[in-house]
């Protein structure tokens, strides 16, 4: 039978009533409560670099805080593939969709790893400062000389048997699909002798869109492929490498 006019319009004003609803919730609700555990989790990671020069223990205040604003937001993260990531250093490249893509790594990548973000974000209290001591690297991407720079201190990270995470498209796709991966990035793992393990993110756009701050309950899935060694290759593999863990990235990606 088909909806009568009114029928139609009471579906529109119950939606709009939930949409005003879910605003709402999140800057009442969920965008406090992200503040409020930021600040505590960033003062105990503070607290903790006192007694622990390595970073271990902040990970690990990371990784719960990363659960935290998850679960604030209502997303379930489904993990497909961990079988696949070594046991010693790598260097995870993964597509990058939003802001929550961070919290994803953080709470479901089940090993030791730092990243190479972009700079302006160690300069967000707490954040910012969790990111500095725990031995994060900042990218000034518009410096040619200060990236190359960052590129060779991960490196060093990796020979020391730490893996690192990086976000090889330079940042957050504007429309969701998947963008080139630059090579430059890739020379951090030709240096460092380490495999990298291709990384993809779904979903995580749907549940926090591009320039805007309002959380969406949602399902974001992550998937771990196989690594891909890089023994023997020289710098001028790098694009070549690129290209190879993009196809890996895309074959599963969904956005």
């Amino acid at each position: 039978m088909a909806r009568t006019p009114f029928s139609l319009y009471n579906l529109r004003r119950m939606q709009t009533l939930i949409n005003a609803l879910g605003l709402l919730r999140n800057y009442l609700v969920t965008v406090p409560l992200i503040y409020f555990s930021t600040i505590f989790m960033g003062t105990l990671s503070l607290a903790l670099s006192l007694v622990d020069s390595t970073g271990h223990l902040q990970h690990g205040c990371a990784r719960f805080w990363s659960r935290m604003l998850l679960w604030f937001g209502r997303v379930r993260v489904t993990v497909r593939g961990a079988e696949h990531i070594p046991t010693g250093p790598c260097i995870f490249a993964s597509n990058h969709l939003s802001y929550m893509d961070i919290p994803v790594a953080f709470g479901y990548i089940p090993t030791q790893f730092r990243i190479m973000a972009k700079a302006s974000l160690f300069h967000i209290p707490f954040l910012g400062w969790h990111l500095r001591r725990s031995g994060h690297m900042p990218i000034a991407r518009n410096n040619p000389r200060r990236a190359a720079r960052s590129v060779l201190e991960a490196a060093s990270h990796v020979k020391e048997g730490m893996s690192v995470f990086v976000f090889p498209e330079g940042g957050r796709s504007p429309d969701g699909t998947l963008q080139e991966f630059k090579p430059g990035t890739f020379l951090l793992a030709i240096k460092a002798g380490a495999p990298v393990v291709p990384v993809t993110l779904n979903g995580t756009r749907h549940v926090l869109p591009f320039n805007t701050w309002r959380l969406h309950p949602g399902l974001v899935e992550i998937v771990f492929h196989p690594p891909i060694a890089t023994a023997g290759m020289h710098s001028n593999s790098a694009a070549a490498l690129a290209e190879k863990v993009r196809a890996t990235v895309a074959a599963d990606f969904k956005g």
